[in-house]
C-alpha cells in the first residue's frame, strides 16, 4: 500500500486542485456568465462527446494496462497498435452517430432544441478525449499518472473557464464558447503528447509482427469484452444527465449538472488511488499474488471510507451556505436532493473498493461485461419510470439505485468466485464515527454569515470526526501517513 499511497499523492492534490478550479468554474462562473439553457447546452454536448469516448476506444485502454506487463520489449509498437484500433473505432462511432443523426435530433427536439446547433462539436471532443484516454493508459502503465491527471483535472478546467469568461467579457459569442470547446480538448491532448515525448516514450513502431504469438488475438479478445463493460459503465455515468435534458429541459439539465460536479468531491480520493492502484492490480494477478490483491482490496475500502465519509457529511452539513455562493441560486437550490443521493451513491462505490478494477484483470473479466450492460439496461429503465414523476430527484434516485446494485453484485461475485471481500470490523467502526460526527451538521448557526458559518461547522464535525476515530482506534494508519509527509515535506 505504502507503492500505492506514494504514487497517489500527488494525483490527489492535483485532482483536488482540479476540484478547487471546477468549484469556482461551476458553482460561480459557469451560472454567472451563462443563463440556465446556456449551461444546459455546454454540458449536454460534453456529455454527449465524452459518452462516445468508451464505444470508440474499444477497450484499448484497459487492454494496454493489463497486457503491458507481458511485454519487455516493443513497447511503443504496442502503443500504435492501440492507438490504430481506438481510430478504427473512431470512424465506426462517428458514421453511426451520423448516420442515426435524424433520431438523435429527434430525441431533443422538443425539450432541447438548441443542442441540435452544436452537433458538429461531439465528435471532436470524442475524437481528442479519445486519443488522450489512450496516451493516459500508456503512460499509467509506466505508472507516471501525476501529470496526466494535471492535464486532465487542472488543465482542461482551467481552458473551460478561460472560455466561458472570455464569453462573460464579452469577447466571443456563446457559438464560439461551443465551438472553443474543440480547442480545449485539443490543447489537453497535445499537453499529454508533450509529457510523453519528454519522458522519452512516445515512439511509433508499426512492427507488429514482433508481438508474442497470440499477443494480438488476446489483447483484441480482452479489449473488446471490456470495452462492452466500460462504455456500459460510462453510460451508467452520462445517460442520467443527456436524458434530464431529452425528457425535462436544458435547464433542469443545468440545474442537475452543477449538484452532481458538487457531489464528485467525495470521490476523489478512490479516482486518485484507482489511478495508481489498476497497473499494481494487474502486476499482481500475473504474478498470482491472489493475497496481496485481497489485502489491498480490504486497506483500499478502508482508507476510501475514512476519507470519503468525512467529505459527505461535510459537504451535506454546509449544502445551505454552499447553495447560498451560486449565482442565481434560486434556481440551482433546486438540485439539493440530488447533490445528497448523489454523494450516497459515490460512498457505495468507495466502500466496496476497487472491485471493478479487480474484475477487469482477472481472469473473470467477463462477468464484469455482463454486470454492466445490465445495470444500464436497468438504469436507463429506471430514468425512464422515474424522471416523469419526480424530476431531476427521479434521475439522482435511480443513479444510487444502480451505484449500490452494482457493487452489491460485483462483491458477491468476488466473494463467491476469488473469496475476496473489502468488509471487516474497521468498516462498521467507520461508519459509527461518520453517524456520530454527522451530529454538527444539523445545528444550523443563524446568527453567522455564509462562510463562516461554514467554518465553524466543518470544524464541528471534523472535531467530532477525529475524536470518536481516535476513541475506537479508527484511521490510525491515514493519520501516521499523513504526519510522515508533513514530516517529509519539511525536512
Amino acid at each position: 500500500m505504502g507503492k500505492v499511497a506514494k504514487q497517489s499523492i500527488q494525483t490527489t492534490i492535483f485532482s483536488y486542485l482540479g476540484v478547487v478550479i471546477g468549484y469556482v468554474n461551476v458553482l460561480w462562473l459557469y451560472p454567472y456568465a451563462l443563463d440556465a439553457s446556456q449551461l444546459g447546452t455546454f454540458r449536454t454536448i460534453q456529455d454527449l462527446g465524452l459518452l462516445f469516448v468508451p464505444f470508440a476506444q474499444l477497450g484499448v485502454g484497459h487492454g494496454i494496462t493489463r497486457f503491458f506487463p507481458q511485454l519487455k520489449s516493443n513497447q511503443s509498437a504496442f502503443l500504435s497498435y492501440g492507438l490504430v484500433l481506438s481510430l478504427a473505432g473512431f470512424a465506426l462511432v462517428s458514421t453511426i452517430f451520423l448516420g442515426f443523426k435524424n433520431q438523435i435530433i429527434d430525441l431533443f427536439a422538443v425539450n432541447s432544441p438548441e443542442v441540435i446547433d452544436f452537433f458538429g462539436v461531439v465528435l471532436l471532443i470524442t475524437l481528442f478525449a479519445l486519443l488522450s484516454s489512450v496516451l493516459d493508459a500508456y503512460s499509467r502503465s509506466f505508472l507516471k499518472v501525476a501529470v496526466p491527471t494535471l492535464v486532465r483535472e487542472v488543465f482542461l478546467r482551467l481552458l473551460t473557464g478561460i472560455l466561458v469568461g472570455s464569453y462573460l467579457l464579452q469577447w466571443i459569442t456563446f457559438p464560439q464558447v461551443m465551438q472553443g470547446l474543440i480547442a480545449v480538448y485539443g490543447f489537453a491532448l497535445l499537453g499529454v503528447l508533450v509529457y510523453l515525448l519528454w519522458l522519452g516514450v512516445l515512439k511509433f513502431d508499426f512492427r507488429w509482427n514482433n508481438f508474442p504469438k497470440g499477443f494480438r488475438t488476446s489483447f483484441i479478445q480482452f479489449s473488446l469484452i471490456t470495452f462492452l463493460a466500460t462504455a456500459a459503465s460510462t453510460l451508467i455515468m452520462k445517460i442520467d444527465s443527456i436524458m434530464v435534458s431529452s425528457m425535462i429541459s436544458l435547464e433542469a439539465n443545468a440545474i442537475y449538472t452543477i449538484a452532481f460536479s458538487m457531489a464528485l468531491v467525495i470521490e476523489l480520493p478512490r479516482r486518485a488511488i484507482s489511478q495508481v492502484v489498476m497497473p499494481v492490480i494487474a502486476d499482481h494477478f500475473a504474478k498470482g499474488n491472489h493475497e496481496e490483491i485481497n489485502r489491498l482490496y480490504k486497506q483500499i475500502s478502508n482508507r476510501q471510507l475514512y476519507i470519503c465519509l468525512l467529505l459527505f457529511i461535510g459537504l451535506w452539513s454546509n449544502l445551505d451556505a454552499l447553495y447560498y455562493f451560486i449565482p442565481n441560486r434560486e434556481i440551482y437550490e433546486a438540485g439539493k436532493h440530488v447533490v445528497i443521493l448523489i454523494g450516497l451513491g459515490k460512498l457505495f462505490d468507495v466502500m466496496f473498493s476497487v472491485n471493478g478494477e479487480i474484475l477487469v484483470f482477472s481472469k473473470h473479466y467477463r462477468f464484469n461485461l455482463i454486470a454492466t450492460i445490465g445495470m444500464s439496461i436497468l438504469i436507463i429503465g429506471l430514468n425512464y419510470l422515474l424522471i416523469p414523476i419526480y424530476g431531476i430527484d427521479g434521475a439522482a434516485m435511480a443513479s444510487v439505485a444502480v451505484m449500490f446494485l452494482f457493487n452489491l453484485v460485483k462483491y458477491l461475485f468476488l466473494k463467491i468466485k476469488l473469496g475476496f471481500d473489502p468488509f471487516s470490523t474497521e468498516t462498521v467502526k467507520i461508519i459509527f464515527v461518520g453517524f456520530m460526527a454527522f451530529t454538527p451538521g444539523y445545528l444550523n448557526f443563524f446568527s453567522l454569515s455564509p462562510l463562516p458559518n461554514i467554518l465553524v461547522t466543518s470544524l464541528l464535525v471534523f472535531g467530532t470526526y477525529l475524536f470518536f476515530s481516535r476513541l475506537l482506534g479508527v484511521g490510525t494508519e491515514e493519520w501516521e501517513w499523513v504526519k510522515n509527509r508533513i514530516k517529509k515535506s519539511g525536512s
